[in-house]
């Protein structure tokens, strides 16, 4: 079990997460849009480097929405006291583990298991 201190740790640091996330999804926003295709302004390469540069934007957003949601779900299950419990076995996750990645799903054994 968790002690109130780390609980409090771990909400925390997700919340300066949260707010980082939040920040930098609305910095990027413009990053994302489509690329307009002026040939006149353009050549066929900067066209196609733009292109490549919105993919990536767009992936990276996609990752930072990922990641949100993680702590999303994470800050609800600490809200529930239901936080810090594996989702496969229902064991506590071990406090390193959860300090070194607060989002964790799964304790180490059943992580190991998953990724075989």
């Amino acid at each position: 079990m968790l002690t109130d201190a780390q609980l409090q740790q771990i909400r925390q640091i997700l919340t300066e997460r949260q707010a980082r996330l939040e920040q930098q999804l609305l910095d990027n926003g413009d990053a994302a849009r489509p690329v307009e295709l002026d040939q006149q302004l353009q050549g066929r390469l900067s066209r196609m480097d733009a292109i490549q540069q919105q993919h990536m934007a767009a992936a990276g957003r996609q990752q930072m929405q990922a990641g949100l949601k993680a702590i999303r779900v994470a800050l609800k299950k600490l809200d529930d006291d239901d936080y810090g419990f594996c989702e496969a076995c229902d064991e506590p996750i071990a406090w390193p583990r959860l300090q070194a990645n607060p989002v964790s799903k799964y304790c180490i054994d059943c992580q190991s298991k998953m990724e075989c």
